[in-house]
């Protein structure tokens, strides 16, 4: 019997070769709030080691914008979320704004379970063609059952 057992991170893990933008240099960054220990760029920036990423200061629903310089093509999101401690649904919707309008579009809404010890880690990546992008905005309601929770983001890659 030939077997090939399966890795849910290898596939959804990007392609060692997509080139991340360097958000950087390239956007401005709105958040509603922030743990000193945890501050937003520990999410953003493109490191080898990308440390312990973003935390909300409060609990409930926080919001994520970035602003670009110039309107940019995006063809791939990456988005990685931990929560090693306590069980709660989590939500969060992708929400974009092209050059020149003034509405937004969502891109998707997606709720998944986090179940400490075995369930603590939530890997997403996903094709999209985003033209003229100006503003990308990632709502996180950390407990869809109005729990006190933190939002938490272990890394936001755009592509």
């Amino acid at each position: 019997m030939r077997k090939i057992m399966i890795n849910q991170i290898a596939e959804n893990t990007p392609s060692s070769d997509l080139n991340f933008l360097d958000l950087e240099q390239l956007a401005q960054v709105e958040f509603t709030s922030e743990c000193l220990e945890y501050p937003i760029e520990s999410a953003l920036l493109l490191t080898e080691d990308s440390g312990s990423g973003w935390r909300a200061a409060s609990g409930g629903e926080q919001t994520i914008r970035l602003f670009f310089d110039q309107p940019r093509t995006i063809e791939h999101i990456f988005l990685i979320f931990d929560e090693p401690q306590q069980s709660r649904t989590q939500e969060f919707v992708l929400l974009w704004l092209m050059d020149k309008e003034s509405s937004y579009r969502e891109i998707l809404r997606q709720q998944y379970h986090f179940s400490p010890p075995d369930t603590t880690r939530e890997i997403e990546h996903y094709e999209v063609r985003l033209n003229q992008l100006k503003v990308l905005e990632l709502r996180i309601i950390p407990d869809i059952s109005g729990g006190e929770a933190c939002a938490r983001l272990k890394q936001l890659r755009l592509a």
